[in-house]
């Protein structure tokens, strides 16, 4: 069933990335706690977001995205980077640190991609990039970061795409 298969490729590619995280964790004490992980991973999706776009997303109080945020700036995860056009606002970058701990999925993909263009032909690769782009874009219009970004807020009032 197309579900199943939706299912055990998304649970691969996160156990994956859960096997690596751990197998360093043994090697050293952990620097993340679960929740921080997430909270990450939703940061680097909205790109550089502000604290209150971060509080939007998740569905929290923005009190407790500062709180979940200056932990995360604390241990090296992301920074505070002042908004160009209005200096009270700070937009969170992450740093390198969060790029090596997030290469690890990464690097895993990248593998996963090499395997299928020595087993796929052109056309099907071509093929499944476009249903791929179909769904994330047409299919999962709850996930479309962009609504939950001021930049990203305006650019959907101005080319007429806000969900009501």
């Amino acid at each position: 069933m197309f579900s199943e298969s939706i299912i055990e490729l998304y649970n691969k590619f996160r156990i994956y990335f859960y096997m690596q995280v751990f197998a360093k964790f043994e090697k050293r004490e952990a620097s993340l706690t679960t929740v921080e992980s997430y909270s990450i991973e939703c940061i680097k999706a909205l790109g550089e977001p502000t604290v209150q776009e971060f509080a939007i997303m998740m569905g929290i109080s923005a009190p407790n995205a500062a709180y979940k945020v200056n932990a995360l700036v604390q241990k090296g995860y992301i920074e505070k980077i002042q908004d160009e056009n209005d200096r009270r606002e700070f937009h969170l970058r992450p740093t390198k640190k969060f790029w090596d701990y997030y290469n690890v999925s990464y690097s895993y993909v990248k593998t996963v991609e090499a395997r299928c263009k020595k087993r796929f032909s052109k056309e099907d690769l071509a093929k499944f990039e476009e249903m791929v782009k179909i769904i994330t874009t047409e299919l999962m219009p709850e996930m479309d970061t962009r609504k939950f970004t001021k930049t990203g807020f305006e650019n959907h009032v101005s080319i007429g795409e806000v969900e009501e």
